[in-house]
């Protein structure tokens, strides 16, 4: 059974915002229960929102691009506090369609709080205490971006997900693994978009591509729904492509040429 724990907390990090000012950032963890692995993060500057939490959803659900990352698939049960960011209608709907048991915490006793406390924990200890812009020590002034921050912790997870886990006595990963466990997964990337990605846009398919932030999108596929009325949905933290939607099906993935070697926010084009 995958029962998965979700929540945001405040970074004790300083880092460069876009305007190259210090500003401390939001972290959203989803963990397993049974074996303690992280199944997904957000990290951003955003305060806790619908968009953090579907975002973190996506990548916990989904097949991660790191090998050694192995854990995924859609829970049984997902636990959350009461805050407004996991009470939305939305994220109901989301589990409704996904059937997901969605459980609320009492308020004022957040359900394995200090599970997730000791991750956090582990995390200043072993990373942030080494950084510039740690507050438990600023000597140095804080140096690192919000990409820098995330490269790291993804590092810091995997290695994280391998390593003895001080109350199980066991490695999260193994733990997770053993018995031959198959997740259940959503059919496609796409289905699982539709559903979590929270942003969309509704645009008019001209002959030269999808205009959307002063950017053009382009695709084969379009050629054929010039004039059509199609709903794009977006990764805010990287817009490079977009995914395209006609008549609440997936269409095609197009991408814009003068950013497809990069990874691009979109705070970054604003």
């Amino acid at each position: 059974i995958l029962n998965l724990f979700l929540i945001c907390i405040s970074v004790d990090i300083f880092l460069l915002n876009q305007k190259g000012t210090p500003q401390k950032p939001w972290l959203t963890i989803i963990f397993d229960d049974y074996s303690r692995s992280i199944a997904g993060h957000e990290l951003s500057f955003t305060d806790p929102s619908v968009v953090k939490t579907a975002l973190a959803l996506r990548q916990s659900i989904w097949r991660k691009k790191e090998p050694a990352w192995t854990i995924c698939g859609i829970p049984q049960i997902l636990y959350t506090d009461h805050g407004s960011d996991f009470t939305s209608k939305h994220i109901e709907q989301v589990c409704i369609d996904l059937k997901i048991n969605l459980i609320f915490s009492n308020v004022g006793e957040p359900r394995g709080r200090g599970k997730i406390e000791r991750f956090f924990l582990t995390l200043n200890q072993l990373l942030l205490c080494e950084l510039p812009g740690y507050t438990g020590n600023r000597k140095e002034s804080p140096a690192l971006t919000l990409t820098d921050l995330d490269v790291l912790l993804r590092k810091f997870i995997i290695d994280y997900n391998q390593s003895e886990h001080s109350q199980t006595g066991r490695i999260p990963k193994i733990r997770w693994e053993e018995n031959g466990f198959l997740p259940h997964m959503p059919e496609s990337i796409e289905q699982l978009d539709l559903l979590l990605l929270t942003i969309a846009k509704p645009r008019k398919i001209r002959r030269d591509g999808i205009h959307f932030q002063g950017l053009r999108y382009m695709n084969p596929v379009l050629a054929d729904y010039v004039n059509e009325d199609v709903i794009i949905r977006y990764d805010p933290s990287d817009i490079t492509s977009i995914r395209v939607f006609y008549k609440n099906q997936f269409l095609c993935q197009p991408i814009c040429t003068s950013l497809d070697q990069q990874v691009v926010g979109i705070k970054d084009i604003q």
